[in-house]
């Protein structure tokens, strides 16, 4: 079995966070930019957990999707090297696309194909962006994964600002509902 076709049967596992924290050795093995994630304190009041406990939350809200669950599993793993201090509070600006660009890197020795990559890429880079009709318009079951990723990790964040971010998830939701309606 090769490297991706183990990655995939490590986060395809029905108890995803189970599945990982087995094979942690494994993982950070073949995509050594996870380690610096574990332990690594956000400092920001949206999130309550450390950047890898938060992503294992995240994933463990996942569809048993391909797409979805390596998004997920690569979304933040740009915030260790891209931080800034303000004050007490650690910020992660440009950190959706710095991650993008490592996760293609990743996708790419592990052999990924080319399409996956690009959509994988794709969900990471516009994860913390809002959605818009405009968007929706041009590529609506695209928007779905996207929102999917979203509501992932909205859960994940500090449950003191979740029903905020689930707000926004279901308004979104119900506008690509809208639109699928419409379409009809």
């Amino acid at each position: 079995m090769d490297s991706k076709q183990k990655l995939n049967m490590i986060i395809m596992d029905n108890n995803i966070c189970e599945s990982i924290n087995h094979n942690i050795e494994y993982l950070i093995g073949i995509i050594p930019q996870i380690k610096p994630m574990i332990g690594f304190n956000h400092s920001h009041p949206h999130h309550h957990l450390d950047v890898w406990k938060h992503t294992l939350l995240a994933l463990s809200f996942s569809e048993n999707d391909l797409t979805i669950r390596l998004t997920l599993l690569l979304h933040d793993i740009a915030k260790p090297v891209c931080f800034q201090i303000d004050g007490d509070v650690k910020h992660f600006h440009g950190h959706a696309e710095k991650s993008s660009k490592m996760a293609k890197k990743i996708l790419k020795k592990l052999d990924y194909e080319k399409k996956l990559i690009d959509e994988v890429c794709y969900l990471i880079e516009y994860h913390d962006t809002p959605i818009t009709m405009e968007d929706i318009e041009k590529n609506c079951s695209l928007q779905q994964k996207r929102l999917k990723v979203q509501r992932c990790d909205a859960m994940a964040h500090n449950p003191k600002y979740v029903p905020r971010k689930l707000e926004y998830v279901n308004n979104t939701q119900k506008m690509i509902d809208d639109y699928m309606k419409g379409k009809m």
